[in-house]
């Protein structure tokens, strides 16, 4: 996936490990979502099916259905805690249609799951910062150094969207930093 100097090279095997993550991150958060509205599949449809591409499966419709789904029970949340965690499961799904285009709003489909969880948990604990920052560590010790050779080819996260655009701000510059002050990245994954 590579063609002028605006794009970034990017494989499947590497779509799936950001998709990986974003699913590990949004699992965290799904029973937010589940106990809000506990009749309501469709964020931890969008999920299984971010999990299901992570581990082998294909790039398609059912992707693509299930997080625009997730989106829709976003509306119909109960708690603002709720909508995001339903806003990290459709950015689990939509992590695997990160575009290989060489502009800071794709740092969204690598970080946007993990900064919609970090809000979730932070308002589901009464808006505090401090849960939404133990988040963003949480996440930061998820990714694998697939993950962040990702981020690294893309700017950085751009300077808007509120208190998840600051949440996605963390994550990036946190996750730009393992490599440069530890010279290695912890190889857990989650879920997988």
């Amino acid at each position: 996936m590579a063609g002028d100097a605006s794009e970034i090279a990017l494989s499947k095997q590497e779509l799936r490990e950001v998709t990986g993550f974003a699913a590990a991150c949004a699992d965290v958060v799904l029973e937010v979502f589940e106990t809000d509205r506990p009749d309501d599949a469709r964020p931890r449809d969008a999920i299984g099916a971010a999990w299901d591409f992570a581990r082998g499966g294909e790039r398609g419709k059912r992707l693509r259905d299930t997080a625009w789904a997730a989106l829709k029970a976003a509306g119909c949340a109960g708690s603002p805690a709720a909508c995001e965690a339903a806003r990290a499961a459709m950015a689990a799904a939509g992590a695997a249609y990160l575009h290989p285009l060489a502009e800071a709003t794709q740092v969204k489909h690598i970080l946007g799951a993990a900064a919609h969880a970090a809000r979730s948990a932070e308002l589901d604990a009464g808006d505090e910062p401090g849960t939404g920052a133990e988040s963003v560590r949480q996440a930061l010790r998820r990714a694998t150094p697939v993950v962040v050779e990702v981020l690294e080819r893309f700017p950085a996260a751009p300077e808007r969207g509120g208190r998840v655009g600051e949440l996605t701000r963390m994550l990036d510059a946190g996750l730009r930093s393992l490599t440069r002050t530890e010279g290695r990245l912890p190889i857990r994954r989650e879920g997988a």
